[in-house]
């Protein structure tokens, strides 16, 4: 099956990106098992605990969540930022596999994406966030105890970096990167998450917890790292 030019454009800005377009063979298995499957987001918050080296259960969790977030977001917003066309990419249809570590391959046996109208923010929502990140999270919090403000942080601070890896790879489309990020944290539970500025390029709201990781430090956009001063500071 011919590789749409648009798929492999996805492809060369990195792993988070990267989309495989065909038919199915083993090892394959749906999104939708992924994110509403308890006892597999369980396993696979003690495997980042272990990996990381956390005890908290929460700390895995918020860490996987962003991750899988960054992963179902920036495809698609890849299409609609660089090429404005959009549509099916759905739990229905994405599958994924197990690796190691790094981001999961997904891949869907076809991707039909038509133009869309307007900058897309209405569809990119529906699509990715509530189809994606509202039942993934909702896993995740009956399996860790963790605050739902630290997951939508996390999916805010997620989209904001695929905004800036898109805005780099193609600077002509940074405007409109930035416009589609700005209007997806207008947004339902990406509302008031966090803010886009010049520098840094973004601030969010609360912590993802990365800095309770032995070694990890504040992240770039941490709001610990840039909190307002007081007056009298």
């Amino acid at each position: 099956m011919p590789v749409s030019p648009r798929v492999r454009e996805l492809a060369a800005m990195g792993e988070f990106f990267a989309v495989e377009v065909g038919p199915l063979g083993d090892g394959w298995r749906p999104a939708g098992e992924l994110i509403q499957d308890a006892d597999l987001i369980a396993a696979r918050v003690a495997d980042v605990a272990e990996r990381l080296g956390v005890e908290e259960r929460r700390v895995a969790a918020s860490i996987l969540f962003q991750g899988l977030a960054a992963r179902f977001l920036s495809p698609p917003l890849g299409l609609l930022v660089l090429h404005g066309v959009g549509g099916g990419f759905d739990p229905s249809r994405v599958h994924w596999r197990p690796v190691p570590h790094g981001p999961l391959p997904l891949r869907l046996e076809e991707w039909s994406f038509l133009p869309v109208r307007g900058d897309g923010a209405d569809l990119m929502y529906q699509e990715v966030v509530a189809g994606f990140l509202e039942p993934l999270a909702d896993t995740v919090g009956r399996v860790v105890s963790i605050a739902p403000a630290i997951l939508w942080g996390n999916a805010a601070s997620a989209l904001a970096g695929s905004v800036r890896v898109l805005a780099q790879y193609r600077p002509q489309r940074a405007a409109a990167a930035l416009t589609l990020g700005r209007r997806l944290l207008a947004i339902g539970r990406l509302r008031g998450q966090g803010t886009f500025a010049a520098q840094p390029f973004y601030v969010r709201r609360n912590c993802c917890l990365y800095y309770r990781v032995p070694g990890g430090g504040m992240c770039g956009d941490c709001v610990l790292r840039h909190r307002p001063r007081g007056r009298n500071e």
